[in-house]
């Protein structure tokens, strides 16, 4: 029979390539961020990737209270519009509802159209 490998939990994990990057680090590059610079082109320059640069920024605007008001993705003008479109966008909804619904009670109403009839 064979014997059961038993591993101990040590094994399984595997071991961290390098030390966690230091607050003052991260600082570092969110404040580069922040100054310009892309994600993917401080990656290019430092060691760490650019998802981990954007999750330091995005955790540093939470903590800064910062999150709702950084950088907005849609200017004033944008903005308006977008809400402009919505609105316009559920009133055009509503009216399809209604004409659907009255186009269902008339055809109840009046049965079937006559095959024969042209309003001619």
């Amino acid at each position: 029979m064979v014997d059961t490998l038993k591993l101990s939990p040590e094994v399984l994990l595997m071991p961290r390539t390098r030390p966690p990057y230091s607050p003052e680090f991260r600082r570092q590059m969110v404040d580069r961020v922040r100054a310009g610079r892309s994600p993917e082109d401080l990656a290019r320059e430092f060691e760490p990737t650019a998802p981990s640069i954007g999750a330091w920024v995005s955790a540093a605007d939470k903590q800064e209270g910062r999150w709702q008001e950084a950088k907005p993705s849609l200017f004033a003008s944008e903005q308006d519009e977008l809400a402009r479109l919505r609105r316009e966008s559920k009133q055009l909804r509503l009216e399809r509802d209604i004409l659907s619904k009255a186009a269902a009670w008339f055809a109840r109403e009046t049965g079937a159209v006559s095959s024969g009839s042209s309003g001619s």
